[in-house]
């Protein structure tokens, strides 16, 4: 068992979900040919005035809202000094010392159902700065023939850097929490969340100290990590590699570090024993902000039942199991669906069996939502509760979750109509075993032989005689019977 632990900080940005910058009118969307979503404004031009993007700031209160972070009345902008080039006016407009808001928590869960929390140091607004190409070199230096190409289109773009305590204490905390920012900013409406894109980046600050130490000992800033994945293997990996350095009485340098995710170690960038002096200073050109407790409690207002009180919700008053709740709290519209089927029958349980077993194997065969196809939740209800008081069987039940899909209409009116109620007649289902009996005389010598597991075939051919209408609980029954009594 390792003397050591890890502590763990998160910073994230995330672009929001708008349809011009932050400052100005340029489209926000993912891709596009270079420097063509570009203006005097996001370029920095001589003359050019920043306004700011108000649904972005809402947007940004209504996180901090779901998060239990607390709103100052005023805000402010400030200037944020440093010299990048994909950075075209040399300083980021940036929030330093008045943050729209400051602290708050992220509740999360590890695969085996353990909630977590992790608190937030605070969530500022600022501007996203362009991209930066190298080429003609395999290390991604300049040097040589190397050359840099820089495209401006996503400078400018409205970003919200979320930074946290240093409260994860593994690689799989720091994924889970991760995990849990992004349910919930794509449940708000306020991102699309997608690393790929890069609408979702993040840097890890890893240290490790003896496990019930207070001190924080030296952190590391892993950068370039693009997946959930990279960040679980690079945190992985730093943290093997701070107890080796430790172990054998070296000591741990503080700086910046790459993740190199083709052989799976961090490497140094660049030292970062000397704090920056960014020089922030409010931004001149534009105006504090100042919010009221009415403009609050409108935002509260719109907020819907966040991932984590769903997970909660059911898990703990539906009784279903973790990997379900996850994989219905992933997918919101589809969990919306789920709500809607349990609303109009009450049984959680066989409306989660048919939501995410037969129905999902629908959606992906037909490439339809769930949520989007002709089985409304009315009729799910109709089939579970049909099955729930026995009046069909289980075989009977796909096949109208099938027919339903088909836009059939009504499964009670089906049912009603075709006579597909399951037969629970003892004298009927009786009769429907006899045939059976009778055309399978070879397996029955089998069974009596003590191959009894050719049972299961027996109860399959009662049900294809009766149609799938027998009763199989009750066509075993009578085999059972029949077979062991001759």
């Amino acid at each position: 068992m390792t003397a050591w632990e890890a502590v763990i900080g998160i910073e994230c940005h995330v672009e929001l979900r708008t349809a011009s910058k932050m400052f100005c009118g340029c489209q926000n969307e993912f891709g596009g040919e270079p420097n063509t979503k570009v203006c005097p404004v996001c370029l920095g031009m001589p003359g050019a005035l920043p306004v700011p993007n108000m649904r972005a700031i809402d947007h940004m209160i209504r996180a901090g809202i779901a998060l239990g972070s607390e709103i100052p009345a005023f805000s402010k902008f400030d200037r944020k000094n440093y010299f990048y080039p994909d950075m075209p006016k040399d300083y980021q407009i940036s929030q330093y010392d008045m943050p729209l808001t400051q602290g708050g928590v992220v509740r999360y869960w590890l695969e085996d159902g353990t909630m977590k929390e992790c608190r937030l140091t605070r969530i500022h607004l600022e501007e996203d700065t362009g991209k930066s190409t190298h080429a003609g070199s395999t290390d991604g230096r300049i040097a040589g023939s190397a050359y840099s190409l820089v495209d401006f289109n996503r400078a400018g773009v409205p970003l919200m850097e979320c930074v946290s305590e240093p409260d994860i204490r593994s690689a799989e905390e720091a994924v889970a929490y991760l995990e849990a920012l992004k349910r919930t900013f794509v449940q708000l409406g306020v991102s699309d969340v997608k690393m790929e894109e890069g609408s979702l980046r993040c840097d890890a600050n890893v240290s490790i100290r003896p496990i019930g130490a207070s001190e924080y000992g030296t952190k590391t800033e892993i950068k370039n990590m693009n997946s959930f994945r990279s960040v679980y293997r690079a945190i992985e990996s730093e943290i093997e590699r701070q107890i080796a350095i430790v172990e054998s009485g070296g000591r741990v340098t503080q700086e910046t570090r790459g993740w190199d995710e083709a052989r799976g170690v961090t490497h140094p960038m660049r030292s970062k024993e000397q704090a920056h002096d960014y020089r922030y200073f409010p931004d001149p050109d534009l105006v504090p902000m100042e919010f009221n407790a009415a403009t609050m409690e409108i935002l509260r207002s719109t907020l819907p039942e966040l991932p984590t009180a769903r997970f909660e919700r059911y898990t703990k008053q539906f009784g279903i199991n973790v990997k379900q709740a996850t994989q219905l709290v992933d997918n919101a519209q589809l969990a919306d669906y789920f709500d809607q089927c349990v609303a109009a029958c009450g049984n959680a349980h066989q409306c989660v069996n048919f939501v995410l077993g037969d129905l999902s194997r629908l959606s992906n065969e037909s490439g339809t939502p769930v949520y989007y196809s002709n089985a409304r939740p009315e009729y799910v209800a109709e089939v579970i509760d049909m099955l729930e008081k026995k009046i069909i069987n289980s075989k009977i039940a796909k096949e109208l979750i099938e027919r339903i899909w088909e836009a059939a209409g009504s499964p009670r009116a089906i049912v009603e109509r075709e006579g597909l109620s399951q037969t629970s007649d003892p004298g009927a289902v009786e009769g429907f075993v006899n045939d059976v009996l009778a055309a399978n005389e070879k397996v029955v010598a089998e069974y009596k032989a003590g191959k009894t597991n050719v049972m299961g075939f027996l109860v399959g051919q009662v049900m294809k005689t009766s149609r799938g209408k027998a009763d199989p609980a009750l066509a075993g029954e009578l085999l059972r019977k029949k077979l062991d009594a001759s």
